[in-house]
């Protein structure tokens, strides 16, 4: 009995060199998504708001990163709502493009960050191209795009939560626009999913960890 607890104190200061010397925290990086309107960015935040609230560092605080643009009345009214939401503790960083870039600014001053989110970061990208011909260039850019995303994500040194959007239960859509828009969410999903720690799925403001009962064949 004595021998097994000099082995546990010798394993937790193993434990507690090791956080030393990475700072004393870890990447986390969770997904939140689901349909239109299923709660999904209030879960995200009232999920950041438990980890930040958690953080024993009180000299960090909570980032948000907007992929938004504000092009129409509309999507001004979203941004309203979103932002009546949060509270003075969050610090807003504009990122429709490049978010990469953010998401290593971010950490600096962050102990949780909320991306919200990769549907319209999709969009973004998609309409920034002048033609839809060439799908196999446009599926292989957005995979650099969105590999940076993780690249930045795996580098900082607390949990980043993505929010993004189911769009392929629906049925085959009639255009090529949409089409090629829910191919590319489609894609950036799974490869956020497959690195994530955490993977949530929200109906009707109800969330399932679905990465905790996925089967891995």
């Amino acid at each position: 009995m004595k021998n097994n607890t000099k082995v546990s104190n010798f394993d937790d200061l193993i434990i507690d060199v090791c956080d030393i010397l990475s700072g004393g925290l870890m990447s986390k990086i969770i997904l939140v998504t689901g349909g239109a309107r299923s709660g999904k960015s209030t879960f995200a935040e009232k999920l950041a708001d438990k980890i930040h609230s958690e953080s024993k560092n009180d000299l960090k605080h909570k980032a948000y990163i907007a992929t938004a643009q504000i092009l129409d009345d509309e999507m001004a009214q979203r941004i309203k709502i979103h932002q009546a939401r949060r509270d003075k503790e969050w610090h807003t960083f504009e990122a429709p493009f490049k978010a990469e870039l953010s998401i290593s600014a971010a950490d600096e001053i962050a102990d949780v960050i909320l991306f919200d989110c990769l549907t319209i970061y999709t969009s973004n990208f998609i309409c920034a191209f002048d033609s839809l011909d060439d799908t196999d260039k446009i599926y292989f850019e957005l995979k650099t795009l969105v590999s940076k995303l993780i690249n930045a994500a795996e580098q900082i040194n607390g949990t980043i939560i993505f929010v993004t959007n189911e769009v392929g239960s629906g049925i085959v859509p009639a255009n090529k626009l949409s089409r090629v828009y829910r191919d590319c969410a489609g894609i950036a999903n799974q490869m956020i999913a497959a690195v994530a720690d955490e993977v949530y799925m929200v109906v009707s403001g109800l969330a399932f960890d679905i990465k905790k009962i996925a089967i891995n064949i």
